[in-house]
């Protein structure tokens, strides 16, 4: 039985490698739709970006919806420095064809899932969450309709990656973040703590590459340019690929075995640690817990999946 599953991201290459996965495991997935939110990029090149990988794959029967373009209260904050200008930097694609499906991604998201029993449709986060608080603002029965979302965002002890306390995601849109956290859904976390171990390194690029196929070659070309910025930050062979975490997850729950049901609140007000996922890792607060956090990962065996289905489109 196939998972329905809908995307909602900001695509660097790390975010496309997601939902092209999704789409080389058409026997575990369904993918409804990609939902694109302003992060990485604006929103027009988050959204250009996502057709652009669809156009590669082959797959533009796949809608692709433009949500928020700034978080709920904020201004917006993007990551340029390391993505580059269009977000996309490192191989020249087209521009696509294919152009958005009509509607705003919280609205669809809303759509499709009320429209289908309950339990039955996952969400993969991969960027700020405001689509989908937005979403659960427009439909506050969304939270307990969904089978649950899995969320590439925030850190336990890794520290931040843009602040010392705070990770991209998160820190973009800490209030929307907070209300997700606080939703009742069932939600599982992946953060940085987990997604640091899940390295490109340059031998697992050239196996994609080896893969022979077009788009194995344009993504060998993506990540390349895409992991320049950790390898110099942090002194490592390649750079996590942080976002596929959540798709891998769903499909192969045996390559994460430290994850523990926990109390996770997101800090909205202080200068310094804004946008901090205080995760309760040892129930010290006595606060129910509300996410199940992933805390380690078999790299080997992630990179090696997604290695072999992105060899598959």
């Amino acid at each position: 039985m196939t998972r329905a599953l809908i995307i909602d991201t900001d695509p660097s290459p790390d975010d496309a490698v997601t939902f092209l996965t999704a789409l080389a495991a058409p026997e575990l997935f369904e993918l409804l739709a990609v939902t694109t939110v302003a992060g990485n990029v604006p929103l027009d090149l988050t959204t250009k970006n996502a057709l652009k990988a669809l156009e590669l794959a082959g797959r533009t029967d796949i809608p692709v919806y433009a949500g928020a373009s700034a978080p709920l209260v904020r201004p917006l904050i993007t990551a340029e420095y390391v993505h580059g200008h269009t977000g996309f930097d490192g191989y020249d694609l087209p521009d696509p064809v294919a152009k958005p499906a009509a509607g705003f991604a919280p609205e669809a998201i809303v759509e499709m899932v009320m429209s289908r029993p309950k339990g039955t449709v996952t969400i993969c986060a991969l960027a700020p969450l405001t689509n989908i608080a937005l979403a659960m603002a427009r439909e506050p029965r969304l939270a307990e309709h969904l089978a649950e979302i899995v969320i590439m965002g925030g850190a336990l002890s890794e520290g931040g990656n843009v602040t010392p306390a705070a990770e991209f995601n998160i820190y973009v849109d800490p209030e929307a973040a907070a209300r997700v956290f606080t939703s009742g859904a069932n939600l599982t976390l992946i953060p940085l703590d987990c997604t640091h171990q899940a390295r490109t390194t340059a031998a697992r690029l050239e196996r994609l590459r080896a893969k022979g196929t077009k788009l194995a070659e344009v993504f060998y070309h993506l990540l390349s340019f895409n992991k320049r910025f950790d390898e110099q930050k942090y002194g490592w062979d390649g750079g996590p690929l942080h976002d596929p975490t959540t798709l891998v997850w769903l499909m192969h729950p045996e390559f994460f075995p430290n994850g523990r049901r926990v109390n996770v609140t997101v800090e909205t007000g202080s200068p310094d640690t804004l946008g901090m996922t205080i995760i309760d890792w040892w129930s010290v607060t006595g606060k129910p817990a509300n996410a199940l956090v992933l805390r380690d990962i078999d790299a080997e065996g992630y990179m090696t999946t997604i290695i072999d289905r992105l060899g598959r489109l």
